[in-house]
């Protein structure tokens, strides 16, 4: 049966490793795919990803369907694919608004959520941070729009006043030091970051770790026999990935898949290793987890592996994304964006949600304080909050792992030109 979406067929693996690696080219002039197209076929492509590499742990898994084993990285990764798509949509409506404002202003806070197509209680939401924003000087279409970026978030977590009084006031202040001299100029160098954080960590992950996944399956298809652990550590390759790293990953993991809490923090793990070699370690492991003895023994190996992945993902990836070295002029901040965000952050892993408000609420409170609510005391843009809300996600996944194959219909950029 044929496993990948329509827009890829008929394409060879080798072809959509072709596709996945110009996704990070620059586009041609004459015409460049906006955020959301590239979204839509990474999301897409994340979904072949899956159902052809879970088909290996669970052979009764059928296109389209569902599976009860335990799942690997590339079936969370759709969901999270979707998750940034949604919120390039809100940018993508956030900048409309500002165009349609440039001409005519909004008389009212009411007329500028009408014009962004609010409803219900997304609507009372962003009414009450926009209402917040306004108060701390913002002008009324500029409050809207940015306020429009967390319609695809969990707005519930501005339910806590505490949460809405830190996030309004930390919106207001990425207005204020941003760059421009006219009040939309401003807030749409705000829109513009977040745009770009999302368009270039999706790319950024789904050419290295996509691609690495591609290639894998390019290669299993390729060898003959029985394919093994030992094969895949000795046949397979990944550029700049060290075969001995690899193996000593392998190892490691092997020997304490079955530890609590399962090992994390690689960093002192694997000192100096180049986190690429994890990933042929993941390969490695999910070829274990195929031919382990016991559900139990199975589960704990691909969870490993999932580990491997989304730290290479991570650490590597995502990171300098999030917190880049040179800073862009005509953008805020990328780490006080996402950190004003983090509170509402939110993924629909099929039928399971995940907040990140739930992580933050779940751990100790770090200041001790009433004033400050704990969600507010995070920031996704530094590597171990966002590492460990991550791994609280797997850990909540792994208990319905059927949740995660009602899988997203990928975004259609409403704005894109037919």
């Amino acid at each position: 049966m044929d496993l990948l979406p329509s827009f890829l067929r008929p394409l060879t693996t080798s072809a959509l490793l072709l596709a996945a690696v110009t996704l990070a080219l620059p586009a041609r002039a004459d015409d460049p795919p906006t955020p959301l197209e590239d979204n839509q076929r990474i999301t897409e492509g994340y979904i072949a990803i899956a159902y052809e590499l879970s088909g290996l742990l669970d052979p009764t898994l059928q296109p389209g369907g569902s599976s009860n084993v335990r799942p690997n990285w590339f079936v969370f990764a759709p969901h999270a694919s979707r998750t940034g798509g949604e919120g390039m949509l809100a940018t993508a409506l956030a900048r409309r608004l500002i165009e349609t404002a440039r001409g005519q202003p909004s008389l009212t806070l009411l007329h500028a959520l009408d014009r962004l197509g609010l409803v219900g209680t997304v609507r009372i939401t962003v009414e009450n941070l926009s209402l917040e924003l306004i108060l701390r000087g913002l002008p009324t279409d500029a409050a809207a729009s940015l306020a429009s970026l967390i319609t695809a978030m969990n707005g519930g977590a501005l339910a806590d006043s505490r949460t809405l009084t830190t996030t309004a006031s930390r919106f207001a202040s990425l207005y204020w030091s941003a760059p421009g001299s006219l009040p939309l100029d401003k807030a749409e160098s705000v829109i513009i970051t977040l745009e770009r954080t999302l368009h270039e960590g999706n790319l950024a992950i789904f050419t290295d770790i996509g691609g690495s996944a591609l290639l894998y399956l390019d290669w299993r298809r390729s060898v003959t026999g029985a394919i093994t652990p030992a094969r895949v550590l000795s046949e397979f390759s990944l550029p700049d990935a060290v075969s001995q790293e690899a193996q000593l990953a392998y190892t490691y993991a092997v020997a304490h898949a079955n530890d609590t809490p399962r090992p994390y923090q690689f960093a002192s793990i694997f000192p100096g290793m180049h986190w690429k070699s994890l990933l042929v370690a993941a390969f490695a492991l999910y070829e274990e987890a195929r031919l382990a003895p016991t559900p139990a023994a199975r589960d704990a190996l691909i969870a490993m592996g999932n580990n491997y992945v989304a730290w290479r993902e991570q650490h590597d990836m995502a990171q300098p994304v999030f917190s880049p070295a040179v800073a862009s002029t005509d953008e805020v901040s990328r780490s006080a964006l996402l950190q004003a965000l983090t509170p509402m952050l939110s993924t629909d892993f099929g039928t399971l949600k995940w907040n990140y408000s739930d992580y933050a609420y779940s751990q100790p409170d770090r200041d001790g304080s009433i004033l400050t609510s704990p969600p507010t005391e995070y920031s996704w843009a530094v590597f171990w909050d966002r590492w460990t809300g991550i791994l609280y996600a797997f850990d909540q996944a792994y208990g319905s792992p059927s949740a995660l194959w009602v899988m997203p219909e990928p975004i259609v950029d409403p704005t894109a030109e037919p």
